[in-house]
């Protein structure tokens, strides 16, 4: 249990890291449209290589298929009600779609934690991790451009920390006696979401910002989660 704290605590205080670094410090579009890619290339692989490919072997390919699938739609259909409710530039809408977006990754986080040692899921932490930076500061800097408190967009940013920790604990110790096959499926709908994630907000974001290297960054990013992946194997 003490693992599982410790990683939970790095990879959410992260994003009270990255909206301290937003508000107060200095963050060019290019650079955050780097770290964007690079997060984006290695959560890819992260969720690929640590959800589905062992649920595959473990449950199944249709239930991995069904799962994935069904993450994908849900969320999908969730971040479309955000940007009609608050609209995609909004402080609300950005909170909101955050917090939508680091639910999946921490219940699955939570998840793969199950049965493991800190190493064995070094590559899905450290991507996420590497995911909350950029996407906590360029939100918190769009909150304060947009005229909000300095002090407050932070407290908000680290009350979703808080939400997101309890999303991982909360898979860790809920699914724990959970069967392989009903695991399998629920690591897959987790995985399903984040890909959606990405494909709809952090690589359309990752290349607004920075158009020339993006490409670039992701193959980075899937590189870096390749050696995480490789110390977690070793």
């Amino acid at each position: 249990m003490l693992t599982v704290l410790a990683v939970v605590l790095v990879v959410s205080g992260a994003l009270i890291a990255g909206a301290v670094w937003g508000v107060y410090g200095k963050l060019s579009g290019r650079l955050e449209g780097f770290l964007v890619a690079l997060a984006g290339g290695a959560l890819l692989l992260s969720v690929t290589s640590e959800l589905i490919q062992p649920s595959v072997e473990r449950g199944g390919l249709f239930p991995a298929m069904l799962g994935v699938a069904a993450g994908a739609i849900v969320f999908t259909v969730c971040d479309y009600l955000i940007d009609e409710k608050w609209g995609e530039k909004s402080g609300g809408g950005l909170l909101a779609a955050i917090t939508l977006d680091g639910i999946p990754e921490n219940l699955a986080l939570g998840v793969a934690l199950i049965g493991a040692g800190g190493l064995e899921v070094a590559a899905l932490a450290g991507s996420i991790l590497l995911s909350n930076l950029p996407e906590a500061a360029g939100g918190a800097r769009e909150m304060a451009d947009s005229g909000r408190a300095k002090g407050k967009v932070v407290g908000l940013w680290a009350g979703t920390a808080l939400l997101l920790s309890l999303a991982a604990i909360a898979g860790y110790l809920a699914l724990d006696t959970v069967g392989e096959e009903a695991l399998a499926i629920i690591r897959c709908f987790a995985a399903g979401a984040v890909v959606a994630s990405l494909a709809t907000e952090v690589f359309p974001k990752a290349y607004r910002e920075d158009s020339h290297l993006a490409g670039v960054a992701t193959a980075l990013g899937v590189i870096l989660a390749f050696g995480l992946g490789s110390l977690g194997g070793g």
